[in-house]
């Protein structure tokens, strides 16, 4: 078992920076590759960033890439998400997850673990 959790978020305003941060605990960290997603309110959660078990790999979809970021320390159990220049549809509550394997995974199915999520709410 794996255990999530974020932290970070709130309110920020558009153009700002959203720093937030994923320790996990459990099974070895640096074992798996992570996602971080997002869910808007009425819509599907999509994946934002992924990440490989040793940070040497990263994918980033077409919709947020150039603003957002992904990293690891596999000393510390955590994961950094980070994504610049914020906009109003950025709203929504981001999640971090773990893959059940060490190879980038951009599939959600292929995350059984999740935090409990963060809400951050991006105002005009």
């Amino acid at each position: 078992q794996v255990q999530l959790v974020e932290s970070g978020g709130g309110l920020v305003q558009a153009g700002g920076s959203l720093r937030l941060s994923c320790a996990a605990s459990g099974r070895t960290f640096s074992y798996y590759a992570m996602g971080w997603f997002r869910q808007a309110p009425g819509k599907e959660r999509v994946l934002v960033a992924a990440i490989n078990w040793s940070g040497t790999s990263t994918f980033y979809p077409d919709s947020v890439k150039g603003r957002a970021t992904i990293s690891r320390d596999n000393a510390k159990n955590t994961v950094y998400p980070q994504m610049n220049s914020l906009k109003p549809e950025d709203t929504a509550v981001y999640y971090c997850a773990a893959s059940r394997s060490s190879g980038l995974s951009t599939d959600n199915g292929l995350y059984p673990y999740w935090g409990q999520g963060t809400q951050v709410t991006v105002s005009s």
